[in-house]
């Protein structure tokens, strides 16, 4: 047995300003609906400055200190590779200049903290702000067993 797994690693980012977080309305059908901005880590590419030049082009914004704040993980068995794992590390930060921009991915909104229940969100946006937010929790799983996919927190 392989010790070694095929990784997707992808990051994520909270980026707040008071009591508003910024989210991207998501278009794309394979995960449709305000989330957090984010992309791939490119080979090489060191994680802190794969989400500070993700948040550039999805966002607009030149974020500053972004924080490792916590993992989400799933298993990926598809046509890529058969036995595999995408990663997202989950970042965030209330440090950063500039103006939003949208992308042909979705439109980036300011949207009170308050209000995120008012919202068609990706499905596991709450526990994912759980997990960012909680400094007791670090991890987000997916455990699939069949068509049976269940969240772990931990």
């Amino acid at each position: 047995m392989s010790r070694t797994e095929i990784s997707e690693i992808t990051v994520l980012c909270l980026i707040s300003d008071g009591d508003k977080v910024l989210l991207q309305n998501r278009v794309k059908e394979d995960w449709k609906g305000y989330t957090l901005p984010g992309g791939h880590v490119e080979m090489g590419e060191s994680f802190v400055d794969a989400v500070i030049r993700e948040m550039k082009e999805e966002t607009g914004l030149d974020i500053k200190n972004p924080r490792l704040a916590g993992v989400k993980q799933f298993p990926v068995r598809d046509g890529k590779y058969e036995n595999g794992r995408y990663i997202v590390f989950l970042f965030k930060t209330n440090e950063f200049t500039g103006d939003i921009i949208s992308s042909d991915e979705g439109k980036m909104e300011w949207v009170e903290i308050s209000k995120l229940s008012e919202l068609e969100t990706v499905d596991d946006l709450e526990e994912l702000l759980e997990v960012i937010n909680n400094p007791e929790l670090t991890e987000f799983q997916y455990l699939v067993d069949g068509d049976n996919w269940t969240v772990t927190i931990k």
